[in-house]
């Protein structure tokens, strides 16, 4: 290989790298950073209030403080009918019975609208209201908001008969039957308290 052509490949592979590298580390500080400041299990969980919606298109004026007495599943997720998003929720659906049963009242919450709540609900017979959050004013109780306008985070607190929450999972892996798994027992302790 002539001289000069190596000594220009050699220069183009250096400035690459060094081009790459700042992504690189971008990369590793997102992976490497600290979880959300999520309300801490023993804590009183944030009260909120916002408008739900079923299948049939209902409004519903949702508050958690009107819920004390129930176990409270709060589910974050990032948009309707998303893989993830399906999967958790059809889940949920199919397993209603035995996975949540009385005393329990499940809301997934997101920032879609009402109208794409009902729709979703509508088409997949969710048996649940699904809280509409545009501005997330709820997810930012919880600490479960990305940036602004995004999505949230995939997060999910039970949240006690007593009002305190009893547990977070804040990376819930819809896709992970460790993490239903785990959810459910931690719904039946909340359920037995």
């Amino acid at each position: 290989m002539h001289a000069s052509l190596r000594t220009a490949l050699i220069v183009a592979a250096v400035s690459s790298i060094a081009t790459l590298r700042p992504h690189v580390a971008e990369a590793q500080a997102q992976q490497a950073a600290p979880m959300p400041n999520f309300p801490a299990v023993g804590q009183a969980a944030p009260d909120f209030t916002a408008t739900a919606t079923d299948s049939t298109g209902k409004n519903i004026p949702v508050s958690l403080s009107s819920l004390h007495g129930k176990v409270v599943v709060l589910a974050f997720y990032p948009l309707d009918r998303s893989r993830g998003c399906t999967a958790e929720l059809t889940k949920f659906r199919d397993e209603y019975a035995s996975f949540f049963g009385d005393g329990v009242v499940v809301l997934p919450t997101s920032i879609d609208t009402l109208q794409s709540h009902a729709s979703w609900a509508k088409d997949a017979h969710f048996p649940f209201a699904m809280i509409a959050d545009p501005k997330g004013e709820v997810a930012n109780k919880y600490a479960s908001q990305s940036a602004e306008g995004k999505p949230f985070r995939r997060t999910v607190f039970v949240i006690g008969k007593d009002g305190k929450v009893a547990y977070v999972d804040g990376r819930f892996g819809a896709l992970s039957q460790d993490a239903y798994d785990k959810l459910g027992a931690e719904i039946k302790k909340a359920k037995s308290n």
